[in-house]
């Protein structure tokens, strides 16, 4: 009995690292590439973002109804930027897809993971 149990959840573990590989892949190849390309900083982005939305859930709102529909209106960027940047095409990408997308852009962009405090500092020295 034990031993199914291992088993099961080895599987588990290798099935839901699958699809956490998988996240990875689709934030490479719908969003990180192109901004590479172009050469768009995406750190950059994602502090506009925060500055204007404070939330990861209003981040996520205002990225998605600008992926969804990319029109100036619905942009953080400034007028200038689309100057020098092309207008985003629509995506093909289906509505879960590209909200699993979001928040991997979200978490690798995040802020307050570099942030540490003073006492958490000492703490780990």
């Amino acid at each position: 009995m034990g031993k199914i149990i291992w088993i099961i959840g080895f599987m588990s573990l290798f099935l839901y690292a699958g699809d956490r590989g998988n996240e990875k892949g689709m934030l490479q190849a719908n969003c990180l590439s192109c901004h590479q390309k172009q050469q768009i900083p995406s750190a950059l982005i994602y502090k506009r973002y925060l500055m204007k939305y404070s939330t990861d859930a209003r981040m996520e709102a205002a990225m998605f109804t600008y992926m969804k529909s990319p029109k100036k209106e619905f942009s953080i960027m400034p007028a200038p930027f689309f100057s020098k940047f092309s207008m985003k095409q629509k995506m093909p990408i289906k509505d879960e897809d590209l909200h699993r997308s979001i928040k991997r852009y979200l978490e690798k962009f995040d802020m307050k993971k570099k942030l540490v405090l003073e006492k958490e500092k000492q703490g780990a020295q």
